[in-house]
């Protein structure tokens, strides 16, 4: 009973016969300290000087480069200022037009008074503008003198062939170095610059 009783009997810690189990389990005494050194001696990627170039050479960075509203607001003053020159060009042809309009209905209807003025013209040479007839010629004058009418030739004008019409040879006394208006059949017409009715006169070649 005594041999079967040893062999069952668990060997004592320290012991030699539980040297076999110890030698499974023995952990070096600095194994702990074993991950600390070799992440230590790990290399970094680049050095601190290698790191900052790269960081540099990346670029703006997202603070220098304009937000999408800045940019939004650069495209919307960019239309302004094009619908604004749009606008200006529009305005000046319009008042353009208007204006051409203005003086080509103006000229129209005075070139249809001409006759009318025409006739107050000779009534007043021969004495016949008296009375009521007399204020309504007035009127009339004064109207289209305020539009720019303004009516030329007269005897002994230098001759014009850009506001004279000559239709015949006409003496004329006195001495004179050029070619002379010397006689008025018919006066010509202004409208402001534009000459609507040529004079139409008798010359005289320089004596």
């Amino acid at each position: 009973m005594s041999d079967n009783h040893d062999e069952f009997v668990n060997p004592v810690p320290g012991e030699p016969g539980d040297q076999t189990r110890d030698s499974q389990f023995d952990v070096p005494d600095d194994a702990s300290g074993l991950d600390a050194d070799a992440a230590a001696d790990v290399p970094e990627e680049g050095s601190a000087a290698e790191r900052a170039a790269s960081g540099s050479s990346a670029g703006p960075s997202a603070e220098d480069e304009p937000s999408d509203w800045e940019k939004l607001a650069q495209e919307r003053t960019l239309d302004l200022q094009r619908l604004h020159a749009e606008y200006v060009n529009y305005k000046r042809r319009v008042d353009r037009d208007r204006h051409v309009a203005r003086d080509k209905g103006i000229q129209t209807v005075v070139n249809d008074l001409l006759p009318v003025l025409d006739s107050i013209t000779a009534a007043r040479e021969h004495g016949d503008l008296a009375g009521a007839f007399k204020m309504v010629a007035d009127e009339l004058e004064k109207v289209t003198t305020k539009h720019g009418l303004v009516t030329f030739g007269e005897v002994g004008d230098p001759f014009d062939p850009n506001l004279h019409e000559a239709l015949m040879h006409v003496p004329y006394e006195g001495e004179h170095d050029v070619t002379v208006v010397s006689a008025v059949m018919q006066r010509g017409a202004k409208l402001g610059d534009h000459v609507i009715r040529p004079a139409r006169v008798g010359v005289a070649d320089p004596s």
